[in-house]
């Protein structure tokens, strides 16, 4: 199939489609004509790849689990134990990420409260 009848099949943009190709994601037949030609199972490894970017996944990341990766039912499973590792990793990265998030939020949250209060003590209007 063309890219716009992958595009069709899977709702990913033809722009999203030759992204995921230019990072390894996707590999199209190429037609002597230049043309792409993807196979009925890209359907499902665009799928595969929507789910990893939705769980946070970069596309670095995403081209070395891909391979590894297997539909059970809507959700993902790795095949190979290596990739479970490395997945509990990123999901550290991301804890990390969220606890730091979530304190500069807390700061900001003090931040802002400081100053309303500080603006009401100043008689201005906030």
């Amino acid at each position: 199939m063309f890219i716009g009848e992958l595009s069709r099949r899977t709702g990913v943009s033809p722009r999203g489609l030759r992204y995921y190709e230019e990072h390894g994601l996707l590999r199209p037949r190429r037609r002597a004509s230049g043309y792409r030609e993807f196979a009925d199972s890209d359907v499902a490894v665009v799928r595969r790849i929507r789910v990893l970017l939705t769980a946070g996944l970069n596309t670095d990341l995403i081209r070395g689990v891909l391979p590894c990766m297997a539909d059970k039912g809507a959700i993902l499973a790795p095949t190979c134990d290596e990739m479970t590792q490395g997945l509990r990793g990123e999901r550290e990265r991301m804890s990390r990420s969220i606890e730091q998030l979530q304190s500069a939020h807390a700061m900001l949250d003090s931040i802002i409260h400081a100053g309303e209060s500080a603006a009401v003590r100043a008689g201005c209007d906030t």
